[in-house]
This record gives C-alpha cells, sequence and structure tokens, in this order.
C-alpha cells in the first residue's frame, strides 16, 4: 500500500473499537472517530483494546470528533454502529461523502443494511461485512477482546461503477485488514453470509430480548421450544430463498449443534432492551418480515415476533 488513506469510523462501541485498532496499525491510514458517549475518554487519553489474540495496545487516532459534520471527505466510511435509523444515519454522514471517492463499509447485523447508503449515495461503492468479534467495552475507550475473530468483506456491486474501480476498493480495504493482523475472508456473495446471521440472530436476539432468560434457559423451558425455534429459523431460511439467496439445507442443524455446544447466552438485543435502549430490530427481523409479505411467503412466527419487539421498542423509545 503507498499514499495516506482517509478513514472515517462511525459507531465507537467495542466493534467499533476493535476495528479502529485494526485500522490503525497501517501507517498511511489516518483515521478519524465519531464519539459520543465515550468522547471525553478517548479524546484524554485514547483507546486501549486489551486482547486475548493481539495483547494490550492504547492508540490514539489522528481525529476525535462529536459528529461527521466536524469531518471532510474521507476515502473509507466505517459503520460499524448499530443498525437503527439507517437513514438518519446516511443523512448525518453526508459531509464525509465524495461520491466517485468514498467507499462504505457496512459492519453491521442484519439485511437490507445497504439499502439507506445506496439511495442516498448511488455514485459510493459499499462492502459488506459479517463480523464475529466477542468484545466488550467495560469503560468509556477501553475495550476486552476474547479470542473470537473473523470476518466476512464483499461488495454489494454498483452497476454506476466499474468491475475494476470496485475491486480496487475491496482489495484496498482488505489490504488494511492484512497489514491490521485480523482474520477475515473475501467472499463474491455476501448476501448468503448476511442472511446466515440473520436466521441466527432473529431467533436469539429476539427470543432472548423478549423472554429475559439466556438460550440454554429457553431450550429446556419447555419441550416445545426447540421446535419452535427451529421453526421460526425454517422461516427465515424460506425468505432468503424467496430473495435468491441459497442458504443450505443443512443450516439450521448447524445452529443448534451450535448453540448447544455453548453455555447459555444472551444477545445483544437483550442487553440493549434491560438498558432501555433502542434495538436492532429493523435489519435482523422487520426487513424479511417486508419481504416476506412482498412475496408471498408465509412467516408467522417471525412476524408475530416484530410486532411484540416493535411494541416493547416503542416503549424503551417513549422514554428516552
Amino acid at each position: 500500500m503507498s499514499g495516506q488513506i482517509d478513514v472515517l469510523l462511525y459507531g465507537l462501541g467495542a466493534i467499533g473499537s476493535f476495528y479502529a485498532f485494526v485500522l490503525s496499525r497501517s501507517e498511511n491510514v489516518r483515521l478519524t472517530v465519531v464519539a459520543r458517549s465515550n468522547y471525553d475518554a478517548v479524546s484524554a487519553k485514547g483507546i486501549t483494546i486489551n486482547s486475548e489474540n493481539h495483547g494490550q495496545h492504547t492508540f490514539h487516532p489522528y481525529r476525535v470528533v462529536k459528529s461527521p459534520a466536524e469531518a471532510s471527505p474521507v476515502d473509507y466510511v466505517v459503520c460499524a454502529h448499530k443498525a437503527i435509523d439507517q437513514e438518519e444515519v446516511a443523512a448525518q454522514l453526508k459531509p464525509v461523502v465524495e461520491e466517485g471517492r468514498t467507499t462504505f463499509v457496512i459492519i453491521q447485523n442484519g439485511v437490507g443494511n445497504e439499502v439507506a447508503f445506496r439511495n442516498r449515495f448511488p455514485g459510493c461503492s459499499i462492502l459488506t461485512c459479517v463480523t464475529w468479534v466477542g468484545a466488550i467495552q467495560i469503560s468509556p475507550g477501553i475495550v476486552n477482546h476474547t479470542k473470537s475473530e473473523d470476518m466476512q468483506i464483499g461488495l454489494y456491486p454498483n452497476t454506476q461503477i466499474d468491475d475494476a474501480t470496485e475491486n480496487q476498493h475491496l482489495k484496498t480495504f482488505a489490504d488494511l485488514l492484512k497489514h491490521g493482523k485480523t482474520r477475515f475472508k473475501v467472499l463474491d456473495d455476501m448476501q448468503v453470509q448476511r442472511w446466515e446471521k440473520v436466521v441466527w440472530n432473529a431467533a436469539w436476539n429476539s427470543i432472548t430480548a423478549l423472554t429475559m432468560v439466556d438460550t440454554q434457559t429457553w431450550l429446556h423451558s419447555s419441550k416445545d421450544a426447540e421446535p419452535y425455534t427451529r421453526r421460526l429459523m425454517q422461516e427465515v431460511i424460506n425468505i432468503a430463498r424467496g430473495c435468491g439467496v441459497n442458504l443450505a439445507d443443512d443450516l439450521i442443524q448447524k445452529l443448534m449443534d451450535k448453540i448447544n455446544a455453548m453455555p447459555g447466552i444472551g444477545s445483544s438485543m437483550q442487553t440493549d432492551c434491560k438498558n432501555g435502549r433502542p434495538m436492532e430490530i429493523d435489519v435482523i427481523l422487520g426487513f424479511p418480515v417486508r419481504k416476506s409479505k412482498e412475496l408471498g411467503i408465509p412467516a408467522p412466527y417471525l412476524e408475530s415476533l416484530y410486532l411484540l419487539l416493535c411494541a416493547v421498542d416503542g416503549r424503551i423509545r417513549a422514554a428516552l
């Protein structure tokens, strides 16, 4: 790599801080981070990562801002915020976007995440990612990271941009990840990965948030709990296939084997619900529900959970 690369990271929670660390390891990256609740701590002391894979590191971004309005156009905008109010976030990012130059990197749960950015900035490339990183911000600007670390990344194709340019944007960012010594894989069709993770999240995020129990407590709560979960997952798979995303026939069994090999866990949605924060409902449940109606694919389990969570989320937002 050669030449300066300007990167703005939006969403400086645990995952955002981890990838800020990864990007900061490239000497030609000039990294600006948008911080809110941790602004004072990060401005004064930088970001500290305590990682089981990478050791302990403290680094200072080139610039810490409270809003994208304080920054200028950049080469890459990394979106690591919770996927809530995507249209509003896209609008806020306008000051740092120069179509033809800026590429979005979307590191979020859910499906349909890219739509708001493509609609507002049709001349920009979008890299879409699925990440499996175990990290928690234990205090402002201080993040603990476990051994869990993986990412899949690929293009969300833009027919207005030639393939060579799109692939160069992808290669340049992949080189930054490689230089940052994080685990990742470049894939041709990221929608398979996104929908696979949504099958997982639609089940476990929803159920743990509504019941306030962990996954194993739920599965052992009644003889019908596991069959219910499997039917819910199957509905999401049916919708994905209706959207042209060919998920494997054995996906449900693989996901159930995975959850049963783990101790009981909660979810980010459960944590948000407990702490009175808006939840990532739309990209995990709302988008699939809308697609089910559009395609005429029945999804009564998914739709019921979506409606219940919308009511809970409405109560949380009204109290803010």
